[in-house]
């Protein structure tokens, strides 16, 4: 038998998608943040939209808005959803010590849009390490995580 919370396992044991036709349809957002750490001399270059691949800052943004949309393709048991807005910002970090990915997503419907945060952070911060790879292959992505949900029946959320 599934433990509490586990609504992806049936009576049986069995996976399945969870059952969201008797939900109400409200107003959900979600916010991701994860980072990718590298070289100042590295920053230097992404910040700068100069390197042989351009902007990969804006390449990125758009990976992962275009991630956000295709997330039920990806995730296992994700339920495809009609988002009305995704926004992915690339910024350095506070520290210095690389770039900060953030997704904003937003929908009305009948379950959240936490996984497709989180995925337009991955696909982001991995788009930034494919363009950036061949200057430092020691990136490292780190610290993906929702920062705060809102809406839906188990209420809002934030990350202390």
């Amino acid at each position: 038998m599934p433990g509490p919370g586990l609504t992806h396992i049936d009576a049986d044991g069995r996976a399945r998608m969870v059952d969201v036709s008797d939900k109400a349809d409200t107003h959900r957002q979600a916010v991701a943040r994860g980072r990718l750490c590298m070289g100042p001399d590295t920053l230097r270059l992404a910040l700068s939209g100069e390197g042989r691949k351009g902007d990969v800052r804006a390449v990125a943004e758009i990976a992962g808005v275009m991630a956000a949309k295709r997330t039920s393709d990806l995730i296992p048991m994700c339920h495809p959803l009609l988002l009305s807005s995704v926004k992915v910002t690339i910024e350095p970090t506070e520290d210095g010590s690389g770039l900060t990915a953030t997704a904003t997503v937003k929908t009305r419907g009948p379950t959240g849009v936490e996984m497709e945060a989180l995925t337009a952070v991955s696909a982001a911060l991995l788009t930034l390490y494919d363009m950036l790879k061949a200057v430092d292959r020691g990136m490292t992505l780190a610290d993906i995580q929702l920062v705060d949900k809102t809406g839906g029946a188990s209420g809002d959320w934030a990350r202390p």
